[in-house]
């Protein structure tokens, strides 16, 4: 509040002993200066609690607003975060829809993914154990398995019990290599007279297969087909 508004709020006697080079009027100018910071923040309030524009020391603080204080689990106030900051404000901003789909498959993947930015988790329930889960860790995953667990320990039914794995990582493939021309020296060359057959089309990504970006402003695909129609209890 400005000196001249908190002035004008005092009584008239004391208004006109608030002249220049008075003792009150020393006092509403600590006053004023007192009030400065508080009404910064104030007047800005409402970026402390936008997930991409509150300060990096607040990100933490807003998870346990959205139920997903279990993501930073530290120790101490001062211990790193285990994930980047853009995925820490990812989670804060998809909380209400992750709290819409706890205890199904689409919100334990879609937890999984915001926290690691890595696609490809597998879910499995075997047929021969009822009520057991096997969550399946890609291999770009692998180093975060604290991580991961934490988050499968929260996102899952609690009647469910449950197993994460790394999945094995894919054999590198070893190109083929040409085949030997009709001299044997060399690879053979399509005649200039045959038609050369055409590229065959890249396959579109499966509705509600999309990829996280890297860190901050996520996107979120949608519930896959075989995911629950009906929205959890």
């Amino acid at each position: 509040m400005r000196r001249a508004a908190i002035e004008r709020l005092l009584p008239a006697a004391y208004q006109r002993a608030a002249g220049p080079g008075s003792v009150l009027g020393a006092l509403l100018d600590v006053m004023e200066a007192l009030h400065a910071p508080d009404e910064a923040v104030l007047a800005d309030v409402d970026a402390l609690f936008g997930p991409y524009r509150t300060p990096d020391g607040f990100v933490a603080y807003l998870t346990r607003w959205v139920a997903m204080d279990h993501v930073v689990a530290a120790p101490r106030a001062d211990a790193p975060l285990p994930l980047p900051m853009g995925r820490l404000r990812d989670l804060v901003a998809h909380g209400a829809l992750l709290a819409r789909w706890r205890g199904t498959p689409y919100g334990m993947r879609t937890a999984l993914e915001l926290a690691t930015g890595v696609t490809g988790f597998v879910l499995d329930e075997p047929p021969e154990r009822p009520f057991h889960l096997v969550v399946r860790v890609p291999p770009a995953a692998a180093d975060r398995l604290a991580l991961v667990t934490r988050i499968v320990e929260a996102e899952k039914p609690a009647a469910v019990t449950v197993e994460v794995v790394t999945a094995p990582a894919d054999p590198p493939s070893h190109p083929t290599p040409p085949e030997p021309g009709p001299s044997g020296t060399g690879p053979s060359e399509a005649s200039p007279s045959e038609p050369v057959p055409p590229e065959p089309d890249v396959a579109e990504p499966a509705a509600g297969v999309a990829s996280v970006r890297a860190v901050g402003r996520a996107h979120v695909p949608a519930p896959l087909p075989h995911d629950p129609p009906e929205e959890p209890s």
